[in-house]
C-alpha cells in the first residue's frame, strides 16, 4: 500500500543520507593533518617502564595489535582502528597501552564505555595499571555527584585530568577538553543513533580506537573494505580455552552430559529459555534431569 511505499522511501532517504555523512567524515579524516604522537627521550623510557610492568605474556595476536596501534598513533594521519577480540583476550591492555602512548604526547585521552559499571571496571583497571605513572584519570557517570562532576569538567577544560573514562556523559555539550587527542570507544553497538551523530563531530582530527568483541555490521563492512583498519585478536590467553558454540536438536541426554560436566568441575551455568510462559516448567524439567544440582 501507499503507507508501505512512503516508508521504505524515507528509508532509502536517510541510508543514503548516512552514507554521505559517513563518506564526508572520512574523507575530511584523510585530507586533515593528524597529531603525531611521537615520544621524546624520557616519553620513550617513561613508556617502556609502563610497558614492562604488564604482569602477562603478550600473546602473537595482542602483540601485534598494540604494534599496529603504536604504528597509527605515530603516523600524520588520525587513526581509525578497530580492534576485534573476544571478552578476556587482551583488548583493554591495547587501549592502555595507547592511552599512555597519548598521555606522554602531552594529549588528553577520553574513554567511552556504554555502561556505569563498566565506566567503574574501566576505571579500577586503568587506575591500578597506571599507578607509578604521572598520569591522572577521572571519571564521569552518574555514579558522581554534581559537585564532583563539575570539579572534573573544571580541571578537563584546564588539562589537570589526562584520562577520562566515562558512559554517553563525555559526550555532552558541557564537556570541553583543553586538547582531546584520543578516542577509545568501548563497544560501539552499545550507543545510539544520537550519541554516535556526536560522535562523528568529535572524530574529525582525533585519533580514534574502537574495541568490540561483537562489532556492529557497518563497522566491520567499513573495516574489510578498507574505510577503517582492523586487528583481530583471536588467540585465547595461556590459561583461557578457546569458547566452543554446539548448535543441535534438542536432547535430554545432551543436556544432563553438559551440566553434569560442568558441575564436576565446580562451575556453573546459564540456561536460557525464550518465553516467560512455561518457565517454571521447564526449571521443573531441568531438576528432573540433574536432581544434584541447585
Amino acid at each position: 500500500g501507499e503507507t508501505w511505499a512512503k516508508t521504505k522511501a524515507k528509508v532509502k532517504k536517510e541510508v543514503q543520507q548516512l552514507a554521505e555523512e559517513l563518506l564526508q567524515l572520512y574523507a575530511a579524516r584523510q585530507a586533515l593533518p593528524g597529531h603525531s604522537m611521537r615520544l621524546d627521550e624520557d616519553g620513550d623510557q617513561l613508556y617502556g617502564e609502563f610497558e614492562a610492568t604488564f604482569p602477562f605474556q603478550e600473546t602473537i595476536d595482542q602483540a601485534r595489535a598494540i604494534e599496529d596501534v603504536l604504528t597509527d598513533l605515530e603516523s600524520d594521519k588520525p587513526m581509525d582502528r578497530l580492534v576485534c577480540g573476544d571478552v578476556g583476550y587482551g583488548k583493554t591492555e591495547v587501549a592502555m597501552r595507547a592511552a599512555m602512548k597519548a598521555v606522554l604526547a602531552k594529549k588528553q585521552v577520553a574513554v567511552l564505555a556504554p555502561t556505569t559499571v563498566l565506566v567503574e571496571q574501566h576505571l579500577s583497571t586503568f587506575t591500578e595499571r597506571m599507578k607509578d605513572q604521572p598520569v591522572l584519570i577521572a571519571s564521569l557517570s552518574r555514579f558522581r555527584t554534581r559537585a564532583e562532576q563539575t570539579q572534573i569538567l573544571s580541571a578537563l577544560s584546564q588539562g589537570k585530568v589526562d584520562i577520562v573514562i566515562g558512559t554517553h556523559r563525555l559526550l555532552s555539550t558541557d564537556v570541553r577538553w583543553k586538547d582531546l587527542g584520543l578516542l577509545i570507544i568501548d563497544e560501539e553497538q552499545r550507543f545510539g543513533v544520537a550519541h554516535k551523530e556526536r560522535l562523528k563531530k568529535l572524530r574529525t582530527q582525533i585519533d580514534t580506537l574502537t574495541l568490540t568483541a561483537t562489532p556492529i555490521p557497518r563497522t566491520l563492512q567499513m573495516a574489510i573494505g578498507g574505510m577503517r583498519d582492523l586487528s583481530l585478536i583471536t588467540t585465547p590467553p595461556a590459561d583461557r580455552r578457546a569458547v566452543r558454540t554446539i548448535v543441535t536438536r534438542h536432547d535430554d541426554q545432551v543436556i544432563r552430559e553438559a551440566v553434569q560436566r560442568e558441575l564436576s568441575r565446580g562451575g556453573q551455568l546459564f540456561y536460557v529459555y525464550n518465553r516467560v510462559e512455561g518457565l517454571y516448567e521447564k526449571a521443573q524439567r531441568l531438576q528432573a534431569l540433574v536432581p544434584t544440582a541447585r
